[in-house]
């Protein structure tokens, strides 16, 4: 798709552009749809301020791009400094992450699901934990903690998958299928983590050890992804990251944008009466 950096980093500001406008079309939308719907507009209103700071974040790094372990830039200056860049995209990614917390959460709510609401709980945390092993691996040049971090994120979505299997057959029937996209997506996810980035990493990892590589400290770290970054055109520098970068920057931020018109999940109408007869049997034992 991409034959060299100079077209790759227009790709990812023109998405840039357009995910802010795309932004701006769904709060526009949402201004006319409030006032007929203020219950909806009360459970989406959280979604569309947490994707306006993962739009921000991920167009900020659209347009200085960061490779952050060998503190790899596209444009000299401050502003793409390794520390600046990292600390963007920890607070998208929480963002990101608290927006499929709160959707599942409420789905969980909706469906009478103990099990999917324990794994929207557990969401935040999980991706707490993964930002924490990627600060490791940044400031340390250690790429076994982005192996951490990346399976935290794996794990995260595969739990989704479980969780939304679980809430499909207690959901009315119309709206089955969008969970089925749903699991779809979050499986599709799962597998590219667990069978590309992680085992990625983990190689990358696996060589600095056969090489006897020393790290940083996390003291020296810090001092180095503040006041260091080298700058570099080359194509063959940046080709390991073109793939994920691409997505991320583009497909990642319109799934957060939709998910502040995701519709309402609605229970099935048996599962009311199907559980108030379980309950009745339970209580004559």
């Amino acid at each position: 798709m991409f034959t060299s950096t100079a077209q790759w980093w227009a790709f990812l500001c023109a998405a840039s552009a357009l995910n802010v406008l795309a932004w701006l079309w769904a709060a526009g939308r949402w201004r006319g749809l409030a006032a007929q719907q203020p219950e909806l507009w009360r459970a989406r209103r959280w979604q569309l301020l947490l994707s306006a700071v993962y739009v921000l974040g991920c167009g900020w790094r659209s347009l200085h791009p960061v490779y952050d372990v060998p503190r790899l830039v596209l444009v000299d200056g401050w502003q793409s400094s390794v520390v600046l860049g990292r600390s963007v995209a920890t607070l998208a990614e929480l963002c990101f992450a608290a927006q499929w917390s709160l959707l599942l959460g409420e789905a969980a709510r909706a469906a009478g699901s103990r099990s999917a609401a324990w794994v929207a709980r557990g969401v935040l945390p999980m991706i707490v934990v993964a930002e924490v092993f990627s600060w490791h691996a940044v400031l340390t040049t250690s790429n076994l903690g982005h192996a951490f971090e990346e399976s935290l994120w794996g794990l995260c979505a595969a739990l989704q998958v479980a969780a939304v299997v679980h809430i499909a057959a207690r959901c009315a029937p119309r709206q089955r299928p969008l969970l089925a996209l749903w699991a779809a997506a979050a499986l599709a996810y799962a597998a590219y983590m667990f069978g590309v980035n992680v085992p990625m990493y983990w190689q990358r990892w696996l060589a600095d050890e056969a090489q006897g590589r020393g790290y940083l400290s996390l003291a020296q770290g810090w001092v180095d992804v503040s006041t260091r970054w080298v700058v570099s055109h080359h194509w063959e520098h940046w080709q390991s990251e073109v793939v994920w970068m691409s997505l991320y920057f583009s497909v990642a931020v319109w799934l957060s944008i939709a998910l502040a018109h995701a519709p309402r999940l609605a229970r099935a109408a048996t599962a009311a009466p199907l559980e108030a007869r379980r309950a009745r049997v339970l209580s004559s034992r």
